[in-house]
């Protein structure tokens, strides 16, 4: 599905929770991942495993004006070459905690937390932080801060990067204050691990059309279900549950 809505937002999906948005003139990448297949400590003897090489090189993205970065503290959402590219960024939006750690004029937001950004040609982009929860309720503590992001501005339409949430009543949350979205990026995967006995860090397809419809989305870009082994469903998954649900019309082809 095309429209002119869709040419105003262009989405690419680069493997794993990378996406690059063009949002009124401004170039934007969420969670940075381009380091190649491999394993990846995440401390205490455990490690991630990224099955597959992103769709794309940083050196051939051309200059970015923004990174949307959900949080920092696991490689399948900020690796090494991710956090190279940050220091050529000029905006980096991401949780309180993670500008804690990475420093360099990296900009933290509270959940609902706004700052607004100047387009090429005038007039504001407004970036709000909105809440995510990366695991089962009470899971902040082991997971850490995560968030997610909407996009609004004058005359375009409203884009939401939900960042890793496993959480349909974060979701339902986000859609009573923000009201319908044009496009939602997705997170979605149904990330496992054996932190809470394999419980869901992330939607599976099921939550994901879930919530597309809470959300009200015309579009929707699914993102994180690909290159990583604890990812336990991939985007065939997303399709089979956005059909179910008689959704498929509103997912961007991959």
């Amino acid at each position: 599905m095309t429209d002119a809505a869709d040419e105003q937002v262009p989405v690419r999906v680069l493997g794993g929770p990378t996406v690059l948005i063009g949002y009124g003139g401004l170039r934007v990448l969420t969670d940075p991942t381009f380091d190649g297949p491999g394993e990846y400590p995440l401390g205490g003897g455990r490690v991630l495993t990224k099955t597959a090489p992103p769709a794309a090189d940083p050196a051939d993205l051309g200059a970015l004006d923004v990174v949307l970065l959900s949080h920092d503290q696991h490689p399948d959402n900020l690796d090494a070459s991710g956090r190279a590219l940050l220091a050529d960024v000029p905006v980096v939006l991401t949780t309180r905690s993670a500008a804690g750690r990475l420093g360099g004029g990296v900009r933290g937001l509270a959940p609902w937390e706004s700052v607004q950004l100047e387009r090429p040609g005038g007039g504001p982009v407004t970036v709000t932080a909105t809440p995510a929860r990366h695991g089962p309720e009470g899971c902040e503590p082991v997971t850490g801060e995560v968030v997610g992001f909407l996009l609004t501005a004058d005359g375009l339409p409203t884009v939401h990067v939900s960042g890793d949430n496993a959480s349909l009543d974060v979701v339902r949350e986000i859609a009573g204050r923000v009201g319908p979205v044009d496009t939602a990026v997705l997170f979605a995967g149904a990330a496992r691990t054996a932190l809470f006995d394999g419980a869901l860090l992330t939607v599976d397809g099921g939550g994901a059309a879930e919530a597309a419809a809470l959300l009200g989305a015309r579009r929707v870009v699914a993102a994180h279900c690909d290159s990583w082994a604890h990812f336990s469903e991939g985007r065939d998954d997303v399709v089979a549950a956005f059909t179910a649900a008689g959704l498929a019309d509103r997912l961007q082809p991959a």
